[in-house]
């Protein structure tokens, strides 16, 4: 091929000369550099200054019908960029490489003249060197040439220009690659804001200016496609923020490496339908995809945004051929336009290639309840406990549950609403936003409790770590605080944070009062000693709330079993989110 080319190019001398302009470059050293490159697999590479510190680098010279085979061939072969096109003299200036050369004077001096019709040779390099005017820098192309090459274009490559346009403010219509009254007035807008002239037509070095400016805030990512054949995943990424960290099926972990907290996930399994379904709900479980954003599930796919103040994630998982494949790309919050400009070129450069993560890959690693697969599980800002009081699921709890919360949840998976928190008595009322129709619910004691009396509190002492509730056994040592105060009491009970908002019952189940949190001021209680909200400080919470509370049988005594029971059906517990 490259000696055919090189046969094609001596045949210039007979015919109009032209070139075929590949690159060009802002600066000698650039332009040296991209030679060099060219120079391996392609012959006739030359370089020429354009004016206006560029540098262009072209095949030839070639007859023009040559030219147009050659810009044909080596684009179908991938071998010069897409946006090549067919070049004239004119359009050059002095010759840089290769080094001494000066085809310009040369390939004029074999062509006949327009006026005489007879070949007059022009002064040697030696003797009248092109030296580049003073004067105000020439166009690398007339609007025709312009024209000529702009009808080159794709009609991808066309509407990426209208993209980009759009996004540097000058177009605000549909981007459908014709170039209209619309389009021509944003190119004469941006051509003239730019220095350039305002034709309104692009020519192949203001095209490639401006993609430059477009592409600019993608610079110091470091994109590089990389295939991952572990995973069967070919993908664009962002290797100069992210490198790759390990295995753990069905995941493969690419951590941040530098100042920009980014993280990509590459998923890759065997399965079927429900093995991707049950994908689709455990991702939502992590920590890197928040609640919030949206989601769509199909029967072969799904897609997964999830945002809050500090990162947002985009989750794009599909199933073909018994293998399910897919990404996540989570990034900072607040660097919108270059995690946008990202998401798309990734999502163009997605492709599963042979090959799927085996199942037990990175099973060797260290286990924790709180990671899936070495992913963290999303956990609430705190968790505490609460307790039902009508068969509606209306909720009893702690203030300092529901305190400064984004949204609250019964059991974490029931979103519930604050109906009354009260600072004063430390109590909260929660409503839960569905129906729910728990399993048993508070009766309230009517008459005063017996000192010294066994209570039994029941509660999520490790804020959920456990699936259920426990019950803690203990005594009520007295009916006020330890200054005196009033709607207090006192137990011999060990409580755990998680405790505070839980029933506390007497030894027929009716409830005494509510566990209250542990104080953050003041001295060290000793071990044992916890306190209570009394029960009619409860009534009356519950009346400010427009609820009333229902009254317990008197004078009953359970059997542990038959108390736990009681108490288990009617505690639930209470978590804060962001």
């Amino acid at each position: 091929m490259a000696f055919q080319f090189q046969a094609i190019a001596l045949r210039a001398q007979s015919d109009e000369v032209v070139w075929v302009q590949i690159e060009a470059q802002p600066s000698l050293a650039l332009a040296e550099d991209a030679i060099r490159s060219y120079s391996e697999s392609l012959q006739d590479v030359n370089g020429f200054a354009l004016g206006g510190g560029w540098y262009g680098i072209a095949l030839g010279p070639y007859a023009r019908d040559d030219a147009d085979r050659v810009l044909q061939v080596l684009r179908r072969e991938g071998a010069i960029p897409r946006d090549s096109y067919i070049a004239f003299a004119s359009s050059f200036r002095q010759q840089f490489w290769p080094r001494g050369e000066n085809q310009l004077a040369d390939t004029a001096a074999a062509q006949p003249s327009l006026d005489s019709g007879t070949a007059e040779p022009e002064q040697s390099a030696e003797a009248a060197p092109v030296v580049a005017p003073e004067t105000e820098p020439e166009p690398d192309e007339t609007p025709a040439e312009a024209r000529r090459s702009e009808a080159l274009l794709t009609r991808d490559e066309r509407m990426e220009l209208q993209v980009a346009l759009k996004w540097a403010g000058y177009y605000n219509a549909a981007i459908d690659g014709a170039f209209g009254r619309g389009t021509r007035g944003s190119m004469a807008g941006w051509q003239q804001d730019n220095g350039y002239e305002p034709t309104g037509i692009l020519t192949t070095m203001q095209r490639s200016d401006l993609m430059r400016q477009y592409n600019a805030v993608l610079e110091d990512l470091g994109l590089e496609l990389v295939t991952d054949t572990t995973a069967g995943i070919r993908l664009l990424m962002p290797m100069d923020v992210v490198a790759f960290d390990r295995y753990e099926a069905p995941f493969a972990h690419y951590s941040p490496t530098g100042d920009i907290n980014a993280r990509l996930i590459l998923i890759s399994q065997e399965g079927d339908q429900k093995t991707l379904f049950g994908l689709y709900d455990i991702l939502q479980t992590l920590a890197i995809i928040p609640e919030d954003g949206p989601r769509e599930r199909s029967r072969d796919g799904f897609t997964i945004v999830g945002e809050n103040a500090r990162i947002v994630s985009h989750t794009e998982v599909s199933l073909r051929n018994g293998q399910i494949k897919g990404w996540t790309l989570v990034w900072p919050s607040g660097d919108e336009e270059r995690r946008t400009r990202l998401l798309g070129e990734m999502q163009q450069s997605y492709e599963p290639v042979p090959g799927v993560m085996p199942a037990a890959m990175g099973a060797d690693s260290g286990q924790s309840i709180d990671l899936l697969s070495g992913l963290e599980i999303r956990k609430p800002i705190l968790s505490r406990s609460g307790f039902y009081v009508d068969q509606r699921g209306t909720v009893l709890t702690s203030s300092e549950a529901v305190a400064q919360c984004g949204r609250v949840t019964l059991d974490k998976k029931t979103e519930a609403e604050v109906v009354l928190s009260d600072a004063a008595s430390g109590v909260a009322v929660l409503r839960p936003a569905t129906p729910i129709a728990p399993m048993g619910h508070a009766r309230f004691a009517t008459a005063v409790p017996r000192l010294q009396s066994d209570v039994a509190a029941a509660g999520y002492p490790y804020e959920g770590r456990l699936a259920a509730p426990t019950l803690n056994f203990g005594k009520l040592e007295e009916l006020q605080g330890l200054s005196g105060e009033t709607g207090v009491e006192r137990l011999s009970l060990n409580a755990l944070p998680g405790d505070a908002g839980g029933p506390v019952m007497d030894q027929g189940g009716a409830v005494i009062g509510m566990v209250q949190p542990a104080q953050a001021e003041g001295r060290q209680l000793p071990p044992g000693v916890a306190f209570a909200v009394d029960n009619e400080v409860l009534v009356s919470v519950l009346g400010q709330a427009g609820l009333s509370a229902q009254a317990a049988e008197p004078d009953r005594s359970l059997a542990p079993e038959d108390l736990t029971r009681i108490g288990m059906a009617m505690t639930v517990l209470v978590s804060c989110w962001e």
